[in-house]
């Protein structure tokens, strides 16, 4: 492999637009996982303090890391000068540290088994998909330098699987606390009725 090829610019002009398109939408998103975030400390579930942070670091912080590891590659790749090495480089450390992060979310998943049976598609939309994007990353950096062309495909593709993955476990969370907000109403009336007592009080 050549000096030459490991300096040359990237061809990234014709992705601007895509890139600022989805590094926006990931940026404007996140705030959507601040609102599940509070949705996830419903006092209405009444499951301990430590499976509810398990919970939360397994199913929505990972949406949080999604939207930025989309973020943080648009942002990377609208930079200007990136040579083939640079922008390898800084493709595959991000998508090493998403495939440990990965790992993690997985090994949360399993300490949950004792209070939630994930479905399946838990397991595609947490684990699955997001390591699959991952490595397909992975692959695109290290073949960045003599496939440019085709390893600039990889990584947006990549990334936009990531911006869905985001939105999808978003919009997952969200339906899944409603639907255990009505599934126990008695359990919302009681503490509503204890926090007007306390007030009056």
């Amino acid at each position: 492999m050549s000096a030459s090829a490991l300096h040359a610019l990237l061809p990234l002009a014709d992705w601007a637009n895509f890139y600022v398109i989805i590094g926006t939408s990931a940026g404007a998103l996140t705030g959507l996982t601040f609102v599940v975030i509070t949705i996830s400390g419903d006092p209405v579930r009444a499951d301990s303090a430590s499976t509810r942070l398990t919970g939360l670091r397994a199913f929505i912080t990972p949406t949080a890391v999604h939207f930025g590891s989309t973020l943080w590659i648009s942002a990377l790749l609208c930079m200007p000068r990136h040579t083939a090495l640079s922008a390898a480089i800084c493709i595959g450390a991000t998508s090493v540290a998403g495939m440990i992060y990965t790992m993690r979310v997985l090994r949360l998943m399993a300490a949950m088994l004792a209070d939630y049976h994930p479905f399946v598609a838990d397991w595609v939309w947490n684990i699955v998909l997001p390591a699959l994007a991952y490595l397909s990353l992975i692959a695109a950096a290290c073949l960045l330098t003599p496939y440019p062309a085709q390893s600039l495909d990889v990584v947006a593709i990549a990334t936009l699987v990531l911006l869905t993955i985001g939105i999808h476990n978003a919009w997952d969370v969200v339906v899944w606390f409603t639907t255990e907000r009505h599934a126990h109403p008695e359990r919302s009336h009681r503490i509503r009725r204890g926090s007007r007592e306390t007030s009056q009080r």
